[in-house]
């Protein structure tokens, strides 16, 4: 195991410097600067600015800075908003999108596990048929359509939700349904799939025969290896939730990660860019890492083996 999770520390090393590297070369070949809006100044100004920034140093040199931002974990002032630094940023913007997202992916797994669980035990009846319509739904409109039907429906219509902003647990319950909705009919799609061929083992026969009732057959017998397909779908589904929290915080005014990105991206703020995607990027790695390791360990036939079959 500690050499798997050696190997695997090397290989997302390696994923990162990856991602470092391709942001970096995208962000110095598009046209422009991030002191455009500042061509009004005069000259001296300008070049203070820039040396200030080191956007007067080759590429070769900005590159080594950048990398070694990223190593000491400084990724310096904001062009954009100068008193601030991107560190600041991401220190108040990550709880937020953190907090969104965790809340997101424990709506969806447990709503999407009950309802694969009902449809699995009502299989061809009226539940089934509605848990698997609501599924087909889910699958098939992107959250942010939903968002703003959501927006439209519950805040503008009916009056019963705020629209937008973060200020309160009634303010997550919109953001939170378009994100969850998605990940919540895959998870209830498979698990119902997975059930359905798990209650017709042996092992659940034998269960039945000693008279157990259904709920306790699904709790303690079936239930564990039906989720081990959820296991291994959860870190497409992580990135999906995590990636989708950018537009859906932008769509509800949430002031998190993705309201700093998606402004420095139209801003053209340098640090605040890489120091986003390295961040953003960092932290999906290493959940991933963290579903694979979960997964070894709800699977116990699964063996971390050295290459050749040592």
């Amino acid at each position: 195991m500690l050499r798997y999770i050696l190997k695997r520390f090397a290989i997302m090393a390696v994923t990162l410097w990856i991602i470092v590297t391709l942001t970096f070369v995208l962000m110095i070949t598009i046209p422009g600067s991030p002191l455009n809006e500042e061509r009004g100044t005069n000259e001296v100004v300008q070049e203070n600015l820039k040396a200030h920034y080191n956007l007067d140093e080759p590429y070769y040199i900005q590159y080594m800075l950048y990398l070694k931002s990223i190593v000491t974990l400084d990724f310096g002032p904001s062009i954009k908003q100068p008193t601030e630094t991107v560190n600041d940023l991401l220190g108040r913007g990550f709880p937020v999108s953190f907090e969104l997202g965790m809340v997101t992916i424990l709506v969806a797994v447990i709503s999407g596990i009950l309802l694969g669980i009902l449809a699995a035990l009502r299989h061809n009846g009226i539940i089934d048929y509605l848990a698997m319509s609501i599924a087909v739904l889910g699958i098939s409109i992107p959250n942010f359509v939903l968002a703003t039907l959501f927006i439209q429906s519950f805040a503008v219509f009916l009056g019963i939700l705020p629209a937008a902003t973060w200020a309160s647990p009634r303010h997550m319950i919109l953001p939170v349904l378009a994100l969850a909705t998605g990940p919540m009919a895959i998870i209830a799609r498979l698990t119902r799939s997975t059930m359905i061929e798990v209650l017709t083992q042996d092992y659940i026969k034998m269960a039945r025969a000693k008279g157990l009732s259904p709920w306790k057959i699904v709790v303690k017998h079936a239930l564990k290896n039906s989720l081990m397909p959820v296991v291994t779908i959860m870190g497409t589904l992580l990135a999906g939730i995590l990636t989708g929290t950018f537009v859906i915080e932008k769509i509800y005014a949430i002031p998190g990660m993705g309201k700093y990105f998606i402004e420095s991206i139209n801003q053209r703020d340098y640090p605040v860019i890489m120091g986003t995607t390295v961040f953003y990027s960092a932290f999906l790695i290493f959940t991933l890492f963290l579903v694979d390791i979960a997964y070894g360990i709800l699977d116990p036939r699964i063996k971390m083996h050295k290459k050749g079959g040592e």
